[in-house]
């Protein structure tokens, strides 16, 4: 039991040390990509959820959230505040930069749990591709939702068109980002699973 306590701890401490590392190394974590900054951080966040179950996954995905709050106060660009309480004076934005992140180790780890004992490989492929672009769709929901008004402003664009924005996010840079994910994610969970269980 205190081997299991241990494992389950030190394998949580890696995963945050891991996602600190993503996100103080420049361009490693975040990468900015015009208004908005790709990620790669949420690569652990859906290992975790696999190898450690959805409610360590959510805690992973607090840290990678926590990190974007605090890289958007540290280092602001012209969209920073849609991720950042302290320049947009709005709690909400503490909601779209931790939120959508702790639920990608969440959406992972129990579309795993739903799905292991029919083909694990299947089963990680789709708990890490959903784990993914709920990121993205809940970011740029939580965006249009909460900040829709400031942040067409910020495009130079309408309302309406803001909409338009959003799918083209999701459907090109989320669908890229939750594709990239799943493959390292199964790579390395196919490995992580046997060792750790």
């Amino acid at each position: 039991m205190n081997n299991l306590k241990t494992k389950n701890l030190t394998l949580l401490s890696l995963f945050i040390a891991i996602e600190i590392l993503l996100a103080t190394v420049p361009f490693l974590g975040f990468i900015p990509i015009g208004p908005l900054r790709a990620t790669t951080l949420h690569i652990p966040v859906i290992i975790a959820g696999i190898v450690l179950g959805k409610k360590k996954g959510a805690i992973i995905g607090f840290v990678f959230g926590l990190c974007s709050l605090i890289a958007s106060t540290v280092s602001p660009g012209a969209s920073s505040f849609v991720f950042s309480p302290f320049i947009s004076g709005s709690f909400l934005s503490a909601i779209v930069a931790i939120v959508p992140r702790m639920a990608i180790g969440y959406v992972a780890g129990i579309i795993y749990e739903l799905l292991k004992d029919k083909n694990t490989v299947i089963a990680m492929t789709i708990a890490s591709f959903l784990g993914a672009i709920s990121n993205t769709i809940l970011v740029m929901g939580g965006i249009y939702f909460f900040f829709g008004t400031s942040y067409a402003k910020i495009l130079g664009i309408s309302i309406e068109g803001l909409l338009l924005y959003i799918i083209g996010i999701i459907t090109t840079q989320g669908l890229l980002e939750a594709i990239v994910g799943t493959i390292i994610a199964v790579l390395v969970c196919k490995v992580l699973v046997k060792v750790y269980h």
